[in-house]
């Protein structure tokens, strides 16, 4: 052996060494080898869909001066400097799939952590760490839930945060991505990008995505995030999409964000949509991409639903305007309340019945896109903070408030009027535009005697609601409590404050949680993750909140508001 080809080996064997003896999940080592240029693992690795004897790893490694496939080696290790290999094999990162790879590791022991990376010869991707689900009698999990994770809106600091504590496995609702353009048609900046280029985080492409290779580009550039690499590092990922995956309020033929004059079919979008998702997060791919519902069991402490409340099954959305609109009222409130109408639709749902039924796990748990629980807003009220008029919001919340107080038999002809109104929920793309179709949810699990646990993303703020029957098919049942909602604020998208900017968030969160009979607390105006904790006699979330996304690292904890939620046992 030459000297100089020993001095290679040395600085490899150093850097390798370097990268275990810190954290170990984000460093790469790279020595030399035959190729000129070697492959880059520019976007990190990522893990996901855990199993009790399996999980998903990922990667994308590709040359930088040629198209040629990467051959690889995917090793899995019991200790980040890879003495103890328990698995390995071979894959490729081609053009088909956009240079990245994932591959299936099985034959893994449960509730165990693992180390794992990819390699081309010498080169080396960074080393992530990844877990098997538990088995048996588990005494505690704990899961990081994320939701809406807007790029040009800010830094992904509330990434960070969890990536720093002890949580165990993560869990994304959707908005991993979004599809709009850097700007709008008229040159201003596009949703939640007016301070994009001051940060450096401008959309690209540029345009808003209707093409598998916009969706592809966007995709690369979310996991180019550090933050995003370093969580995607720590810890498995189970994920599904919501709408902004594709275009904004979507369901199942088509989305308020697309206009098929001038972007075609909306049935290739979504497929081109769907194709890079699946290429680009840690997700177990079957033989119909379209179908990304699927559960996880954790013991026999809790069963994981992953659910599809956007695509596969979704009627289109009735909008205010149509409901408020005395020519289009009738017609609009019939297709609501229709006990046909679906936001599931009859398969998943026959799905979801048959896998809560085998579970005799503690708590079923849907991890899903929207909110389910009920933000029922008398007309009065939901006119006003749809206004942004301070003075009239105060003036409604205060008269309805009142009457609400007043006895029945001592309300005068006006309160009565207050509170006979219609109600309707204030995001009608959630589960209040679905009314039967959550009474069917909420009655099945009902039925079936199980403790449910929904976890919801969406609306970009946090949020604590009790999950009661509205007794459509039996009145007697009116009220019963069925279980609990936790819902994550946003990774970085504008929430309420933006929404209702002409309100203080204080007054804000008085009317939700005064007027909303449901809601037992919320939040209208920080970003964070929901941190939550399951054992065998209490459900615990905690909503982690974040001083900033405008710097980078830069950031305190402002709050940590815990909720609990007791087993019907104790």
């Amino acid at each position: 052996m030459s000297h100089s080809s020993s001095r290679r080996d040395f600085v490899i064997k150093l850097a390798t060494l370097s990268a275990v003896g810190t954290s170990g999940l984000t460093l790469s080592a790279c020595g030399g080898g035959d190729d000129d240029a070697p492959p880059a693992f520019n976007h990190g690795v990522a893990s996901g869909d855990p199993l009790a004897d399996r999980v998903i790893l990922w990667t994308h490694a590709r040359y930088p001066d040629r198209s040629d496939a990467v051959a690889l080696t995917w090793e899995v290790a019991t200790d980040n400097a890879f003495t103890q290999i328990v698995r390995q094999g071979q894959a490729q990162a081609s053009a088909g799939t956009d240079f990245t790879v994932k591959v299936d590791a099985t034959g893994l022991s449960a509730n165990r952590e693992y180390f794992y990376r990819f390699r081309q010869g010498r080169h080396l991707s960074p080393i992530g760490r990844t877990r098997t689900l538990p088995t048996g009698n588990v005494s505690e999990v704990k899961l990081a839930v994320f939701s809406c994770a807007n790029y040009p809106a800010g830094f992904f600091n509330v990434y960070a945060e969890a990536a720093r504590s002890d949580v165990q496995f993560a869990v994304h609702l959707g908005d991993y991505i979004y599809e709009y353009g850097a700007t709008n048609a008229d040159g201003s900046p596009a949703y939640a990008s007016a301070n994009a280029a001051a940060l450096g985080r401008v959309s690209q492409p540029t345009q808003e995505l209707t093409l598998l290779s916009h969706y592809r580009q966007r995709h690369a550039q979310y996991k180019s995030d550090p933050d995003s690499k370093d969580l995607h590092a720590r810890m498995p990922m189970i994920a599904v999409w919501d709408d902004h995956e594709i275009a904004n309020d979507s369901y199942k033929d088509g989305a308020d964000n697309h206009d098929p004059v001038t972007e075609g079919s909306f049935a290739t979008r979504k497929q081109a949509a769907l194709q890079a998702y699946h290429e680009w997060m840690p997700i177990r791919t079957g033989t119909d991409p379209s179908i990304i519902y699927r559960s996880f069991n954790f013991g026999q402490l809790l069963s994981l639903h992953m659910l599809d409340t956007r695509l596969i099954g979704r009627d289109k959305q009735v909008s205010f305007g149509e409901l408020l609109n005395p020519a289009t009222a009738a017609t609009a409130q019939a297709t609501m309340a229709s006990p046909a109408r679906q936001l599931l639709g009859n398969t998943q749902l026959g799905w979801l019945q048959g896998q809560m039924q085998a579970s005799t796990a503690t708590w079923q748990v849907l991890g899903q896109q929207v909110l389910m629980g009920n933000m029922a807003f008398p007309v009065s009220v939901l006119s006003t903070l749809e206004g942004g008029d301070v003075s009239a919001a105060q003036t409604a919340v205060t008269a309805y408030l009142t009457a609400k107080a007043t006895p029945a038999n001592l309300r005068t002809p006006e309160q009565v009027g207050l509170m006979s109104q219609t109600k309707l929920g204030y995001n009608l793309d959630a589960w209040d535009g679905y009314p039967a179709a959550r009474e069917t949810l909420l009655m099945m699990a009902y039925g079936l005697n199980k403790q449910l646990i929904t976890l919801a993303g969406d609306t970009h703020n946090a949020w604590f609601s009790d999950l009661r029957l509205a007794g459509y098919a039996n009145s007697a049942l009116a009220g019963t409590q069925v279980g609990v909602e936790f819902a994550t604020a946003s990774v970085s998208s504008p929430g309420l404050e933006d929404y209702l900017s002409a309100i203080p968030p204080a007054q804000v969160k008085y009317i939700f949680e005064n007027v909303v009979d449901d809601l037992n607390w919320m939040d209208p105006s920080r970003r964070g993750f929901l941190k939550m904790t399951f054992t065998p006699t209490t459900v615990t979330g905690d909503w982690v909140f974040i001083s900033t996304i405008s710097a980078r690292g830069n950031y305190t904890i402002l709050e940590t508001v815990q909720r609990s939620y007791p087993a019907a046992s104790v």
